[in-house]
C-alpha cells in the first residue's frame, strides 16, 4: 500500500486527479466568482472529497470510509481547489478594479502606483 492511493496509482490519477481536481478547481473559481470567502472552500471540498471517495469504492473496488485515503484525496482536491480560486480572484481583481490593481503573478496583484 502506498501513501496517498490504494491499489492502482492509474486510479487514483483519473478518479482523484482528473475527475475530482477538475470539480474541485471549477469549485474554487465558483466561490472566488461569487465573491465568497475562501473559507467556503473548504466546506466544498469536504463534500467533494466524499463523492470522490464513494467513486473509489463502487466504481473500483476502494476503500469507502478510511480517514487515511480520504485524507488524501482531500489535500489533492483543496490544492486543486485553492489554485482555482486564488487565480480567479486574481483575474477578478485585475480585471474589475484595473485602475487600482495590477497583476504580479498568476496567483497575486498589487496596488497600482500614483500617478
Amino acid at each position: 500500500m502506498d501513501i496517498f492511493w490504494e491499489g492502482n496509482f492509474l486510479v487514483f490519477l483519473f478518479v482523484t486527479g482528473v475527475l475530482g481536481g477538475g470539480a474541485a478547481w471549477m469549485s474554487g473559481r465558483a466561490v472566488a466568482l461569487t465573491w465568497k470567502p475562501f473559507w467556503h472552500v473548504f466546506i466544498y471540498v469536504t463534500l467533494l472529497c466524499a463523492a470522490v471517495r464513494f467513486f473509489h469504492f463502487s466504481l473500483f473496488g476502494g476503500t469507502l470510509l478510511s480517514v487515511h485515503y480520504y485524507a488524501a484525496d482531500y489535500l489533492v482536491l483543496l490544492v486543486a481547489a485553492s489554485l482555482g480560486f486564488r487565480i480567479m480572484r486574481t483575474t477578478q481583481m485585475v480585471t474589475q478594479y484595473r485602475w487600482l490593481y495590477r497583476r504580479t503573478s498568476p496567483f497575486s496583484w498589487t496596488e497600482r502606483p500614483e500617478s
